[in-house]
């Protein structure tokens, strides 16, 4: 590990002024590529106290043995010649990113003498026009198919192609139609080349000339009793239209754009585009990263940036591109895009309307894609084996935490405090072992005191069970958890009644597990909750919640459970007693799984939290009396237009409801009368109380 001490550069010996640097390695190799528009400034920050640093930053400057850089005059150039080194070098400390899959394309080969159309992967190549990517293959070959009609194209191989010239003779689709047969002189390399630039203009957008200049000479045919030609003519543009139909329409105003979404956490990044041309969604891509570098999403943006039009030109560059994130310069990489594409670019934020809409389209499939390549991830047992055998070395484990337990609290101002518990075995999660738990010893925002007391009645139980029946042997059957019911002061049930105590229920449908007879169960041969405990107790926090997580199970005189906690600031991995954080390194798969873990258990105690939230601005004074139903509720609501208005009601008017005896109005005028009134709502602007005459909670 160097010192970056021992390679900084003198004061005064880094200009300030835009350009690129890299940072080498003491094997020279290039380990980071940066621009800045000010080098000094930039390289400066780089020199700092090693404890105010990222940890990726840190990582970076400690394995660099150098620096050097180079001035540019403007920060467009700067952009350019970063790009052009990070494709060079390929540092591994810079963000790149890497299609998750190869894209076809469709396209024309428009650099030899008779262009050809076909289905083409890889890198691209120069005096190409493409079209897409297309999500497969067979799309562009159904596109393709209807086209040829109108545009017969050759589509053939060069030895197809040779061999039909030899010959004489033309393919079949030479006979069908669906080739102008320029192998055997049909048509003239001009007139052949006239129809591949028809076909790339109609696959660039450019749709509506052609099919109004077909419709017209179908109408002249029909006039002149052509009924034949008329009626290929039909034909032809009917199998545009079906090809436009591959691609719907999702920009009314026929815009040439590509819109850049990006989905991330804290080690990785997934960008999806979609390529919109004449409004109609012609391709989409997407990639997958690992963010190895202290970067945020404008900065991502702009790694996507140069990536997708780094080689690009024309008309490739499309006239708007629209981005979650402005770039950190974002006249720079206007000017930049501008340069490649020959004319203005717009590159902006969608605000309002069909764009901003479609942006969220896009937004949804960066989120997919991320969560997709975590669970491929997350399914490889040789990575989940691999991750558990870190988590026990970074811990000083003796065994590998085979059952993983996190704990997480939820809370929206200090009201409707719950905690979620979230179980992993073997790498994976368990829903069936997830626990929900209401804080009830004390009310108030107090996130140690509520993980305390979490921590303190799961384990409560654990000791419960565990003498009431006994040491049980373990063996392989256990080495699982198994649901079953939990004590009245260990956690809520998914559905219990809100005056019921806490209790402790699966959060989702939990499939029956098979008989294992070495795991404790009920007499009722029901499988226990709770009675199985973890190798590896994580909380969601830092060193607070980590202390009390080990001192509520050191009051319980539990000292088999190892406990961490993962900080969200820094993903530091904290440890009982220890002042310093355990830092894993940010490739480790052991931090991978933790992170996992606990951003599972920060999901379920916020979904639980919304509920609880969303079930209590919904209550009524009306959903404490026994006997009274969502129907008869919601039918004097109707007869009497709010609760306010049937607090006013007597006994004789409230029996006016249909289905409402005398017993149940009795009821339900107690029950008003006992609830305490609603606070008045005030107009804040004026002051001024607002009255509600037909207001009231409602059920």
């Amino acid at each position: 590990m160097a010192d970056p001490s021992s390679y900084r550069p003198k004061p005064g010996q880094i200009p300030d002024s835009p350009g690129v640097y890299k940072f080498r390695d003491e094997h020279r190799r290039v380990i980071y590529v940066g621009k800045a528009k000010s080098l000094r400034q930039r390289l400066a920050n780089y020199f700092q106290d090693l404890s105010g640093l990222h940890p990726r930053t840190r990582t970076m400057v400690t394995t660099a043995a150098s620096v050097e850089w180079t001035v540019v005059s403007t920060e467009v150039e700067a952009l350019q010649l970063e790009y052009s080194w990070i494709k060079e070098f390929d540092p591994r400390f810079n963000v790149k990113y890497r299609d998750d899959k190869s894209y076809p394309y469709l396209a024309v080969t428009l650099n030899e003498e008779f262009p050809r159309v076909q289905v083409m992967r890889g890198a691209k190549k120069k005096g190409v026009r493409y079209f897409g990517p297309y999500g497969h293959a067979w799309a562009i070959r159904e596109t393709v198919d209807l086209m040829l009609r109108v545009f017969p194209v050759r589509t053939c191989s060069a030895g197809v192609f040779k061999n039909a010239a030899r010959t004489g003779r033309p393919c079949l689709l030479g006979y069908i139609g669906k080739c102008s047969a320029p192998c055997v002189g049909r048509v003239t390399p001009e007139e052949h080349r006239e129809l591949a630039d028809d076909f790339c203009d109609f696959m660039a957008g450019r749709t509506g000339t052609y099919i109004r200049r077909l419709e017209k000479d179908m109408t002249a045919a029909a006039e002149e009793m052509e009924y034949e030609r008329a009626a290929r003519l039909r034909d032809d543009v009917e199998a545009l239209k079906r090809a436009m139909e591959k691609s719907a329409v999702v920009l009314a105003d026929a815009t040439d754009a590509d819109l850049i979404a990006v989905a991330e956490d804290e080690l990785e990044a997934a960008v999806q585009i979609f390529h919109v041309r004449g409004g109609r969604v012609r391709g989409q891509r997407g990639w997958v990263t690992d963010k190895v570098e202290n970067v945020d999403t404008s900065g991502l943006v702009e790694h996507a940036l140069q990536q997708l039009y780094g080689e690009e030109t024309g008309d490739s560059v499309p006239k708007e591109v629209l981005v979650p994130a402005l770039p950190e310069d974002p006249e720079a990489v206007s000017q930049w895009l501008a340069g490649r594409r020959g004319a203005q670019v717009s590159l902006r934020i969608p605000q309002r309307g069909d764009k901003k809409d479609l942006m969220a389209t896009v937004q949804r499939n960066a989120q997919q894609a991320l969560g997709l390549h975590k669970t491929k991830r997350a399914s490889d047992l040789t990575t989940r084996s691999r991750a558990l055998e870190e988590i026990a070395e970074a811990l000083g484990l003796d065994t590998a935490p085979l059952r993983i337990e996190c704990f997480d609290i939820s809370h929206l101002q200090g009201e409707d405090v719950v905690a979620s518990m979230v179980v992993f075995e073997d790498g994976l999660a368990r829903k069936g072992e997830y626990r929900r738990f209401q804080i009830k010893g004390f009310e108030g925002q107090d996130d140690v005191r509520s993980m305390h007391e979490v921590i303190s009645r799961r384990f409560r139980r654990y000791l419960a069970d565990k003498e009431r029946t006994g040491e049980w042997e373990e063996g392989p059957a256990a080495t699982g958890p198994v649901p079953a019911d939990a004590p009245a002061e260990s956690a809520e049930p998914a559905r219990a009644a809100p005056a019921e105590p806490a209790r402790a229920a699966p959060a989702e449908p939990a499939p029956a597990a098979p008989a294992e007879p070495a795991e404790p169960r009920e007499d009722d041969g029901r499988p226990k909750r709770f009675a199985y405990p973890p190798q590896l107790l994580v909380v969601d926090g830092g060193q607070p919640q980590v202390a009390a997580a080990k001192r509520a199970l050191d009051e319980l005189g539990i000292d088999d459970i190892a406990v961490c906690g993962l900080a969200k600031r820094l993903e530091e991995v904290w440890l009982p007693d220890d002042d310093d954080p355990v830092v894993l390194p940010r490739s480790s798969e052991g931090l991978y799984l933790l992170q996992r873990v606990r951003d599972e258990a920060h999901r379920f105690a916020i979904t639980y939290q919304r509920a609880k939230r969303a079930k209590r601005i919904r209550s009524s004074p009306l959903d404490a009396i026994a006997g009274l139903g969502d129907t008869r509720k919601q039918a004097l609501i109707k007869h009497f237009g709010s609760v306010k208005k049937l607090k006013q009601a007597t006994i004789d008017e409230i029996c006016e409801v249909p289905g409402i005896g005398r017993r149940t109005a009795e009821s339900v005028a107690v029950a008003l009368a006992a609830s305490a009134p609603a606070a008045p709502a005030v107009n804040t602007a004026t002051g001024e109380i607002i009255e509600d005459d037909d207001g009231g909670s409602t059920t």
